[in-house]
């Protein structure tokens, strides 16, 4: 990560409240005569000390202000602290955004695509790293196309998994991923393939008439999957609160990761990871109500376990 030192301190605006300097995390400012000014040789861009500062003295030339200008709403930059939410109201959009696997056929606008990349992007990342990559298909035909690489990848898995020579050899030095394709989802995929190839039935995409793959960029040493998900997942939200549907479609992932070729036909490069593809697009399906989950009960650990 370029750890460049791009903030700029105006001395006519600080007042000298002292406010940015426990929020940096990289100490790249202090105290001097009693102004706020730069003396680290690293930052990690995070504005923490712009956010903060009363004045507006602070200017990170590493943030791009572009990226909390959005084309399809407006939205207020005011910060909102911990307790100004309202925490039933998010649970209940969390909880409201459900896999989306019936779409009409109404396009998605750029803008709306570009500004759900800008909403991705407010997630958080180790080490401010930010590293995230974002690949846009934005059209049916370009859907499809992917498909259609997608699922010649998993044909050729399909005839693979369909030999017990080869999946039981496999197995023999530990290599189980044939069988449990085939025990588990041979029969699907292959009835999926056939449906396209024959009628066009898109079981893959579901119809979908745009798709957002979120990736990382090589050089991003620190948490590579966790960012990308963790930016998902913000997509995700932001999406159902624009309107549209979404669906994580897992098999896409699992081909681009095993052949470089479909990435490598989208333009990404070699070095980058696709962790999620998304399909988006307005839902021709509607809920009565959210939808329950498992239950889940968490490990308490205390002081005493641990230490033994």
């Amino acid at each position: 990560m370029d750890q460049t030192v791009t903030t700029v301190i105006d001395a006519d605006l600080c007042i000298g409240c002292g406010k940015c300097i426990p929020v940096c995390p990289s100490e790249t400012i202090a105290m001097r005569d009693g102004r706020a000014v730069v003396v680290g040789s690293q930052s990690l861009q995070c504005g923490h000390c712009a956010a903060v500062c009363p004045t507006d003295a602070i200017r990170v030339g590493a943030l791009d202000p572009d990226m909390l200008a959005f084309k399809t709403f407006r939205l207020d930059t005011r910060w909102l602290s911990p307790d100004a939410s309202d925490p039933a109201g998010l649970v209940r959009l969390m909880a409201s955004r459900r896999s989306c696997r019936n779409y009409t056929a109404d396009a998605v606008p750029r803008d709306a695509l570009e500004d759900l990349v800008k909403a991705a992007c407010t997630a958080p990342s180790g080490s401010n790293e930010q590293g995230w990559a974002f690949t846009i298909l934005p059209d049916r035909p370009a859907v499809l196309a992917l498909g259609d690489r997608v699922l010649a990848f998993f044909e050729r898995v399909c005839s693979l998994a369909a030999n017990p020579i080869l999946r039981h050899g496999l197995r023999l030095v530990g290599r189980n991923e044939l069988h449990l394709f085939q025990r588990d989802y041979a029969a699907k995929v292959r009835q999926s393939i056939d449906e396209f190839r024959d009628s066009g039935r898109d079981r893959l995409f579901h119809g979908a008439p745009a798709v957002i793959l979120i990736g990382s960029r090589s050089g991003n040493p620190s948490t590579p999957s966790e960012d990308a998900l963790l930016a998902t997942q913000s997509l995700l939200l932001a999406a159902h609160a624009m309107g549209y549907g979404t669906c994580l479609i897992g098999f896409a992932v699992e081909a681009m990761l095993r052949d470089r070729t479909i990435g490598a036909a989208l333009g990404i490069p070699a070095s980058d990871r696709v962790h999620a593809v998304v399909t988006l697009g307005r839902p021709a399906e509607s809920w009565k109500t959210v939808a329950g989950r498992r239950t889940v009960r968490p490990r308490y650990v205390d002081a005493a376990t641990i230490t033994g």
